[in-house]
């Protein structure tokens, strides 16, 4: 016969696995009477565990989320899926959660069989962040999950959008989703004030209370979320669209460009020609990276693309030449 604590974690862990159960299916289960259920059910509860009980001749059991968070059962695969998680979580900048992951890690670390232990101490996973002049601002742990508690609630945000420093008037969003991009916490809403959807950096929101009334959810554009968010930022910077944004045909395969390209979208046109759109922050810079693929190029468009083109292939040939670094600047000057 299993030893009390031994049958109260073998109870737990059942209560865990579905949401209802039957004093009879329990009791099967455990090897015991009914009456040894019910008394187990009570030494759960007394230790902090929520466990609801339905009245009846069929009536079962119901684990139900409680004011605290008491102590949980994983198995093999849930307990190495879990640490992973953290892993990643701990080193991931901009998540505003780093810390309390790492925290998080050790706690499960130190209660893992040797067994498992060995297992994860063999994976070590690091999250490493695209190189970047602007690193992502930390994500406050407590506005994230405010802000996705609306998302869940469907509750209408008010916050202050600190996009240059300047006053701007309070900002009032459904939000939709949350996601994360590139290092930084993203929300998907529907602006009220500018009849729109947009996209706002966590990190640059300010909330205020008490939120909005309650709202009915709007179709998201696109198929689904990675769809929208996807097709939001292939040509983007951190507000709106990218200042520059082009459109070109390159004698290369799609699967080739695809494999290089992070921000843009690749569409086939044959088995060796696509067609790629991406944005930047000047027009030298966009015909610069598309430079980067070292093949021939078609402007679709627009004209200004061409023009940096131009521009740079001036430049190259002058570099190319050995020109004095202060001919080169007056020759610039003048075009």
């Amino acid at each position: 016969m299993r030893t009390t604590s031994a049958r109260l974690l073998a109870l737990l862990s059942l209560l865990q696995t579905r949401r209802d159960w039957s004093g009879a299916a329990l009791a099967d289960r455990l090897e015991v009477s009914l009456r040894t259920v019910r008394r187990d059910v009570d030494r759960l509860r007394e230790l902090g565990y929520p466990i609801a009980a339905g009245k009846g001749p069929h009536g079962g059991y119901r684990l139900h989320a409680g004011t605290e968070l008491p102590p949980l059962l994983f198995d093999d695969r849930q307990a190495v899926a879990l640490t992973v998680a953290l892993q990643v979580a701990a080193t991931s900048r901009g998540s505003g959660v780093s810390q309390d992951a790492e925290r998080a890690l050790h706690t499960v670390r130190q209660v893992m069989p040797a067994r498992l232990r060995h297992r994860v101490d063999a994976l070590s996973v690091t999250a490493v962040d695209r190189p970047t002049s602007r690193p992502a601002a930390p994500v406050d742990g407590d506005v994230l999950l405010a802000v996705s508690a609306a998302a869940h609630a469907r509750e209408v945000l008010r916050f202050d959008y600190d996009v240059d420093g300047g006053d701007r008037p309070v900002r009032r969003a459904e939000p939709h989703h949350v996601v994360t991009w590139d290092g930084r916490w993203y929300l998907i809403a529907w602006d009220l004030d500018r009849d729109d959807w947009r996209t706002f950096r966590v990190d640059r929101m300010r909330l205020r209370t008490p939120n909005g009334p309650r709202f009915t959810p709007r179709p998201l554009p696109g198929a689904d979320v990675a769809t929208f968010v996807t097709s939001t930022f292939r040509g983007s910077g951190d507000a709106g669209r990218w200042p520059c944004q082009g459109t070109v045909i390159l004698d290369l395969p799609a699967a080739t460009v695809a494999t290089y390209t992070r921000e843009g979208l690749v569409e086939e046109i044959d088995a060796d020609r696509c067609r790629l759109t991406l944005g930047s922050w000047s027009w030298p810079s966009l015909a610069a990276a598309v430079a980067r693929y070292d093949a021939d190029i078609h402007v679709v468009g627009p004209d200004e693309l061409t023009d940096a083109f131009a521009r740079l292939a001036r430049r190259f040939a002058r570099t190319a030449a050995g020109r004095p670094a202060a001919l080169v600047r007056g020759l610039d000057a003048d075009g």
